[in-house]
């Protein structure tokens, strides 16, 4: 059971990750109704919970406190979701194929590092302490 202190800790990512699902249901209304909404809101509304995750996950991994390999990681996926909300939201920059392109990087190195294994988890050499 978490104590006061360690409850408060997490309050704020769970607060930015909640509006950042929250989110999600404006988005879906855009796409059920459209004419509902201001042209090119839907930039803003693709954007937003992405990004809104991204400092969620990095939120949360400072709770976490994690290992120094764990934060790197956890900031390259937050940087590749900070580079979709780009592209979501200035799909007209001339730099919005640079986004996504870079976010589609990130994204595939970041499952690449989880695939082969890096960082190593401490959790996963660690003996069972029942076996004796």
């Amino acid at each position: 059971m978490l104590n006061q202190p360690e409850r408060s800790r997490r309050l704020v990512p769970m607060v930015l990750a909640g509006i950042a699902l929250l989110s999600l249901v404006v988005l879906v209304i855009w796409d059920v109704g459209p004419s509902l909404f201001p042209a090119r809101a839907h930039d803003l509304l693709g954007a937003l919970p992405l990004a809104l995750i991204a400092v969620a996950y990095l939120a949360h991994q400072a709770v976490l406190r994690p290992g120094c390999k764990d934060v790197v990681k956890a900031i390259l996926l937050a940087v590749a979701f900070l580079f979709w909300a780009a592209n979501q939201l200035w799909p007209d920059l001339p730099q919005a194929t640079l986004f996504n392109d870079l976010a589609i990087a990130l994204f595939v190195l970041d499952v690449f590092l989880t695939m082969s294994g890096w960082p190593a988890a401490e959790s996963r050499v660690e003996s069972n302490p029942r076996q004796g």
